[in-house]
């Protein structure tokens, strides 16, 4: 079980977290989990630069190691980087140091203060671990899931899940990974339609905006 549209008391839990960015800009902050990856990555590229949209890829350290023309690709599309552990682990099962020495790993091939935790699961320890090995890092989490991952859903629900739930400031979560691939290559280019028939804009995080 998931939350679609992440509620206001979650976000009041947990303030030290950024679960969107602040509106007035009529923009919309979509966010890619798990690359990258080939085939997949490479076409979330070509459909955002269709619509002229930036985008912030929470790259695993592991795919960075593996693809590396497909980083630098994202990389030079202006698109931001956020570290999303180097293996992909889930905090709420891993040691604090584990999580920590794997963030770092990661960090040896993404210099970014962007960090989103998989799953979004991490523990309060790990979050004062992570804030002192880096001290301007910013823990990014989702107002809107898609739900591309889950193998249940069918793809029109995946897209009204963006559709009615996205608003001014939203941070969106895709992944540009083969799991997700069939119901966000279907999602994506509407959602990017949609919202840019209505005036909205497509940015990357960064400090500004967060």
């Amino acid at each position: 079980m998931y939350l679609v549209k992440t509620p206001w008391w979650l976000k009041k839990l947990y303030p030290q977290l950024i679960w969107n960015a602040e509106p007035g800009t009529r923009s919309i902050f979509l966010t890619f989990d798990d690359g990258p990856i080939p085939i997949v990555t490479p076409f979330v590229l070509n459909i955002l630069k269709k619509y002229d949209a930036k985008a912030t890829f929470f790259c695993i350290g592991d795919n960075v190691r593996k693809h590396p023309d497909i980083y630098k690709e994202v990389k030079k599309a202006g698109h931001s980087i956020g570290n999303h552990t180097y293996n992909h682990l889930r905090g709420w099962d891993t040691h604090d140091q584990v999580y920590l020495e794997n963030y770092l790993k990661a960090a040896e091939l993404m210099d970014t203060a962007l960090f989103r935790p998989p799953y979004g699961r991490i523990k309060r320890s790990q979050v004062k671990l992570l804030q002192q090995a880096r001290p301007d890092i910013k823990i990014i989490m989702w107002d809107v899931l898609s739900g591309d991952f889950d193998i249940g859903l069918k793809k029109h629900e995946a897209l009204d899940n963006v559709l009615k739930n996205t608003g001014d400031g939203s941070i969106v979560l895709f992944h540009d990974s083969i799991k997700a691939y069939l119901k966000m290559e279907y999602t994506l280019p509407k959602v990017l339609e949609h919202f840019s028939e209505q005036g909205y804009t497509f940015k990357a995080l960064d400090s500004a905006s967060i």
